[in-house]
């Protein structure tokens, strides 16, 4: 084993860990709220808050809601559409985690971003609110402003992954796990491939790292393999761990925590 992987900080020694979670962990393929997974994973990780973790969720699904909400077939294409959803899906989606949430006495708050914010001053302001609110016992849920983000819905960059990546740089997380609708990154497409086999640890994201990425997931998300590895190349380039792990089953954060061989872990440069 070499240096680096030697000095790889276990998840259990994380104290400030940033959690995204995808379209595909929160809802069913309809865009509707899968409450089932998410009343689990709302007492996982309240469960992880009361343990001590510094938790800053980042939340896919807004679009999604809204979609399902509003009774659309597919993911509209046109711009004030995809705005017209994030609208009505914001809502109901704060609405869902302060619900659940408050069931066991945790207490959290929205914090909507665009990218623009982020690049800027409003960078350091918003780490700095992230910060405090963690030191007032709250949870942060923070999601891109989609209803303003107009570039980003435009170019259909305005996934989460890397803001995910910007929010954990920002706020000085320990760790980023990106929970997903896979178990981590392959080493070829695991639906096409059978011979696909799980890479456990990437000690650095090369052209052939890049190669293995695939396209867009599930027909509700914007995400892929691709966007997690530019988030990898965000969180690692600030010194931060990344993991990718299934959101399919909640407990998962459960084996991570306690040291379990789980996901994808990419390695910081230190």
């Amino acid at each position: 084993m070499n240096e680096t992987v030697q000095s790889i900080k276990k998840p259990s020694e994380c104290n400030r860990i940033v959690i995204k979670l995808g379209t595909s962990t929160l809802t069913h393929p309809t865009g509707r709220m899968n409450l089932q997974r998410f009343h689990n994973l709302v007492r996982v990780l309240a469960d992880l808050h009361n343990a001590g973790k510094e938790l800053i969720l980042v939340s896919s699904g807004a679009v999604g809601l809204g979609i399902g909400k509003l009774g659309l077939r597919e993911r509209p294409t046109a711009t004030p559409e995809k705005q017209a959803c994030a609208a009505v899906g914001q809502c109901e989606l704060m609405y869902l985690y302060d619900r659940q949430f408050s069931n066991y006495s945790v207490t959290v708050a929205q914090v909507l971003l665009t990218k623009a914010v982020l690049n800027s001053d409003g960078g350091v302001n918003a780490g700095n609110c992230m910060t405090q609110l963690i030191q007032m016992g709250v949870i942060p849920i923070v999601n891109e402003n989609d209803t303003v983000a107009i570039d980003e819905l435009e170019l259909e960059i305005g996934e989460n992954d890397s803001l995910a990546a910007i929010v954990a740089k920002i706020a000085h997380a320990d760790l980023l796990v990106l929970m997903s609708d896979i178990d981590g990154l392959y080493s070829a497409d695991p639906h096409r491939d059978e011979t696909a086999h799980l890479i456990p640890v990437v000690e650095q994201i090369n052209e052939k790292i890049e190669q293995i990425a695939g396209g867009a997931g599930t027909p509700n998300g914007t995400g892929g393999m691709a966007t997690k590895i530019a988030a990898a190349k965000i969180a690692t380039a600030a010194g931060i761990d990344m993991l990718i792990v299934n959101g399919d089953r909640p407990e998962n954060l459960y084996d991570l925590f306690n040291d379990r061989p789980i996901g994808t872990r990419f390695i910081a440069k230190r």
